[in-house]
């Protein structure tokens, strides 16, 4: 089954999009599949370019978001220790600024199972989160947080502000890039926000994944890649204004924006430092991006002929991390069963489920070690360092590592 929605204008702006890379038929990257479910798997063509006006890089095909983020969505925030403590310390900065005023309130788009507003609970600050999938908010639910069965749009956030009133912080991780219809989002964003609130969102940044050539970025979820020059463009457009931007090292590099209504606060100087940062990586240079594309071609010949010798080596190599983007690798290198026989994860919403589009049974983490494989090939590479430690046990008893970023290599 096919889902596709074309589109050669720019959703920010209208400007013409130029096509860049096409990575073919891809599936929805969270749909893990039962059996019975398999021929009746969506696919849309994975395309992305750049506006050659605002310099948006984005998808040019649209799934239908109640297909990517269902009732059922599996994926949980809190599974990583590192991400846990990375929301922690968003809600205790927050409680110690933005939120130290009398009464605050915060809303979080895309709460997820409420590890960030678990801390905000905490410090009784009136919150609430706004989800689509009942399954995640259930369990934030059990913890205490507020949560809304919903999608954020211009609607929902007019109904919010009647029944909370203005709030002070927005907060958003790894959720913004995911919504194709985002002019209703930052119109959302700009009635509920109050006259001095903020607006702090959290994205994948554009020029580390150009940089590190992490094409696996690239699937259904992440309509957008965000860099700042193409956020202070398109938050401009909806009386919003781009006042700071942080790197933060999460999921290979990103960039926590900070947005007020215009006008509101002065702009730091991080974002002009950032803004030339980028004119030197050539990030609105479609040259640039001709170049990522070489590598990406490199990086499937490279993979797909390491995986070939090491099966006819009899070598054993399993998945680890049932990620979303391992749906982009597997599809478009051509990785199935015959390769990987299997992927360890560890969230139960996953396992005795088939991987999107290539397939490959999800096992339990403890299947990794029953035996031990000979190489596992880690698609949760964001996560290498706590995986790795983790796993040392795998490294101790010759095992070794498969990583594609920024190049194929073995450790």
């Amino acid at each position: 089954m096919k889902a596709n929605s074309s589109k050669e204008t720019c959703r920010i702006c209208g400007g013409i999009v130029r096509q860049w890379f096409d990575f073919g038929p891809q599936p929805i990257s969270n749909a893990f599949l039962r059996h019975t479910e398999v021929a009746d798997e969506i696919r849309y063509d994975l395309v992305v370019g750049i506006c050659g006006d605002c310099t948006m890089v984005q998808q040019q095909n649209e799934c239908p978001r109640d297909r990517m983020f269902r009732p059922d969505y599996p994926y949980r925030a809190s599974g990583s220790v590192m991400m846990r403590k990375h929301f922690e310390q968003v809600a205790e900065t927050f409680l110690m600024t933005e939120l130290a005023g009398p009464d605050p309130f915060i809303v979080e788009i895309g709460s997820n199972d409420g590890v960030m507003l678990r801390t905000i609970r905490t410090a009784g600050v009136r919150h609430l989160g706004v989800d689509p999938s009942v399954d995640a908010v259930e369990v934030a639910a059990a913890e205490g947080v507020r949560v809304r069965v919903d999608f954020f749009e211009e609607s929902s956030a007019t109904s919010i502000r009647a029944a909370e009133g203005p709030a002070d912080v927005i907060y958003s991780a790894n959720t913004i890039s995911h919504i194709a219809y985002i002019d209703s989002i930052l119109r959302g964003v700009a009635t509920l926000l109050a006259p001095s609130g903020v607006f702090v969102f959290e994205d994948r940044y554009l020029g580390d994944i150009v940089e590190h050539s992490c094409f696996d970025q690239l699937y259904d979820e992440h309509f957008y890649l965000f860099a700042v020059r193409s956020v202070q463009a398109m938050v401009a457009r909806f009386g919003l204004e781009l006042v700071d931007v942080e790197h933060l090292a999460v999921h290979g590099g990103s960039i926590r924006y900070t947005v007020t209504l215009a006008g509101a606060r002065t702009p730091s100087t991080a974002v002009r430092d950032m803004l030339e940062q980028e004119r030197k990586q050539g990030l609105a240079e479609m040259e640039t991006y001709e170049r990522f594309a070489e590598r990406i071609t490199a990086i499937r010949h490279d993979l797909r002929t390491l995986l070939e010798r090491l099966r006819s080596e009899g070598r054993r190599v399993v998945g680890y991390g049932a990620t979303s983007k391992s749906a982009t690798v597997t599809s478009y290198c051509g990785i199935g069963p015959n390769l990987v026989p299997f992927v360890c994860d560890s969230t139960p919403e996953k396992q005795g489920r088939l991987s999107p589009g290539s397939r490959i049974p999800v096992r339990p983490q403890e299947a990794f070690s029953d035996p031990y494989p000979d190489y596992a090939l880690l698609f949760a590479w964001n996560h290498a360092e706590e995986i790795m430690a983790k796993e040392r046990e795998f490294s101790e008893q010759g095992g070794r590592w498969i990583l594609y970023v920024p190049t194929v290599h073995v450790v």
